[in-house]
């Protein structure tokens, strides 16, 4: 970004889909600008000025199945696709771009995905496969190895992310000015988006009153691999620094962490830096069930043993998607989708909401899997979205099929409509649940007159709605003042969540979250030099297992509904963003060093307390 620094792409300003904002800065691809009120007015109003800089590092997804694409070539020129991706219309674009041939010319077949975390909406080796299935004639596969993963797949930027935040006299958050620079690796094309910006960067307002705002995000070029979007992209780096931030100013301030941020939280009629402004904010709520739960404020078993917050928001995602539901011939229900299972029961909870609706139980509802010839393009999974979009597409196609019943069987049974209701797979009387008939003898009747019973929805959510979801976590965790070896004996997390309509799978992306943010906060990271990786290895590159996980500990507020059908909100990414600052803000407390770059590791800590040693 420095003047006279190698240009790695001389001739970027030509590139298609270059964002219309790039600034003149050398090897910066996109700048993201966020702004509330006047932030110069906000500094000079303020009676404190804290300034800190935080790092963050390459992280990979740690999927179980790597990236993997199979493609034939008809003799036409059709071009069939099965590949690792949880984007299958998104894919189908990038190709036609890609290969410049005609988007009606691609057909991608969905499949199961071994896990994605965010990494599975690139194209990745796709093109190669085409290019090599058409010069040989003969269907091509390719799965990268995790060495391949490791060296060359799409990881989670590195960010460098400098705060300055105003203080008032009282303890008030007045101004605060942000600049996030993420490493973009050599290419911008791996960001599953039609732009190459993280507009994670909106989180360095936290979850806090902050009436002065000003926020510059960056992608810049470099000599790296090229990185992609992993869970919550850019959340994770920026609650990292806020939350660590917020510790950091409590101490100088001399006030309980959380004291602080309770007199700094949002509340309602407060703007999110896009401008959205917020309404039900529960995040006082969310913040102080943690902190009970957890038994903030009381003491500790042993020495060297501390506790930490970390709060953050996760606005439910945006989007686009199709469902399709037709009576079957033995009275029950098929639903069809082309939003791929990613591996967090999105299936289930499609087929739950159906039988809500249709009243009828889950077993009689069966999942076909479609492609992309058979809908209209969608957004697919991603941003926390799909129980949102997908399950609300659902809700409308149901709602559809159930008049279209109801209607059928009003002509059969002599009653009107209004009279008539679904349970159990039948149609029953109202107030005579005797009278009716079974699902399978409208199927029957409409088989005769080769008109299916069936209806469908295309839903486009456009924009984000006033409500969002919160997370509030108490991390504690144990240093060993020797060696700096960190310890996460427990975390308390709070979530904000409405209806959850699985409790099993809800749960288990509260905890699976919960592990993601502890495997950035502590071990995993890729390393190398002068951009060439030398973790090529899962033995090299350490995942979380069983024995990182500490007791876990949730508390789920659903006292106030989201736009999720039924009144849900989103959890998918929420309970990862939290972790890094909770456990730095615990290791402060447990040994008095301050960790500003993840992962925090054992000899960052170790070198930490032999510098206090030496400096007393």
């Amino acid at each position: 970004m420095q003047p006279g620094a190698p240009i790695l792409h001389e001739k970027f300003r030509t590139y298609q889909h270059l964002p219309p904002d790039a600034p003149d800065i050398p090897n910066a691809v996109s700048h993201l600008g966020y702004k509330l009120g006047n932030v110069e007015d906000g500094f000079r109003q303020a009676h404190h000025i804290f300034e800190h800089i935080f790092r963050t590092q390459w992280m990979h997804q740690g999927y179980l199945e790597p990236h993997a694409t199979a493609v034939s070539l008809e003799d036409s020129g059709r071009v069939h696709v099965w590949s690792s991706n949880k984007m299958p219309f998104r894919l189908k674009e990038l190709l036609s771009d890609c290969l410049l041939i005609p988007e009606e010319q691609i057909l991608i077949h969905l499949l199961p995905i071994g896990g994605d975390f965010g990494g599975k909406g690139a194209v990745m080796d796709t093109p190669l496969c085409y290019h090599l299935s058409r010069l040989t004639r003969r269907p091509v596969k390719m799965v990268m190895s995790y060495t391949e993963e490791l060296m060359a797949g799409n990881p989670r930027h590195p960010a460098i992310i400098t705060l300055k935040t105003g203080v008032s006299r009282d303890g008030k958050l007045i101004a605060r000015q942000a600049r996030a620079i993420f490493n973009s690796g050599a290419y911008g094309g791996f960001k599953p988006i039609p732009n190459v910006s993280i507009v994670g960067a909106a989180k360095a307002q936290g979850c806090y009153h902050i009436p002065h705002l000003k926020i510059d995000s960056y992608c810049v070029y470099t000599n790296c691999v090229p990185c992609g979007h992993t869970r919550a992209p850019g959340d994770p780096q920026l609650i990292f620094a806020v939350e660590s931030q917020m510790d950091m100013m409590a101490a100088e301030l001399g006030i309980d962490p959380l004291e602080f941020r309770t007199q700094n939280l949002l509340r309602d009629g407060d703007r999110l830096p896009q401008g959205t402004p917020l309404e039900q904010v529960r995040i006082r709520e969310t913040l102080e069930a943690a902190a009970k739960a957890a038994g903030w404020g009381t003491r500790k078993s042993r020495p060297n043993i501390g506790r930490g917050i970390g709060i953050a928001h996760r606005h439910i995602g945006i989007g686009d998607a199709n469902a399709e539901l037709e009576l079957e011939e033995a009275g029950g229900i098929l639903l069809t989708t082309t939003i791929p299972d990613t591996g967090t029961g999105a299936h289930t909870i499609m087929r739950q909401i159906a039988c809500e609706i249709l009243g009828m139980p889950l077993e009689r509802v069966r999942v076909n899997i479609g492609n992309t010839d058979q809908f209209r393009t969608e957004a697919g999974a991603g941003a926390s979205r799909v129980t949102h979009v997908a399950g609300r597409a659902t809700l409308e196609a149901a709602q559809k099929l159930k008049d279209l019943l109801l209607q059928e069987a009003s002509s059969v049974l002599g009653k009107a409509s209004g009279d008539l209701g679904l349970r159990g797979g039948r149609v029953e009387v109202r107030g005579n649940p005797r009278s009716g008939l079974d699902l399978s003898e409208l199927a029957a009747r409409a088989g005769t007159r080769k008109e299916p019973l069936k209806a469908n929805c295309y839903l486009n959510a456009e924009a984000h709605g006033t409500v969002t979801s919160f997370c509030a976590q108490v991390a504690e965790v144990e240093v060993d003042r020797e060696t700096g070896q960190v310890r996460v004996l427990k975390i308390t997390c709070a979530h904000d969540a409405g209806t959850v309509i699985n409790p099993l799978g809800h749960q288990g992306q509260i905890e699976g979250g919960i592990m993601h943010g502890v495997g950035f906060s502590l071990i995993e990271e890729i390393q190398g030099e002068q951009g060439r990786f030398s973790t090529l290895s899962l033995g090299d590159y350490k995942l979380p297992n069983i024995k990182d996980i500490p007791e876990l500990r949730t508390v789920v507020l659903t006292e106030t509904g989201g736009p999720v059908p039924f009144g849900g909100k989103s959890v998918g990414e929420g309970t990862t963003s939290p972790v890094p600052g909770a456990i730095a803000n615990a290791v402060f407390d447990a040994v008095g060093v301050r960790i500003m770059e993840t992962p925090i590791t054992a000899e960052k800590i170790y070198s930490a307390l032999h510098h206090i040693h030496s400096v007393k």
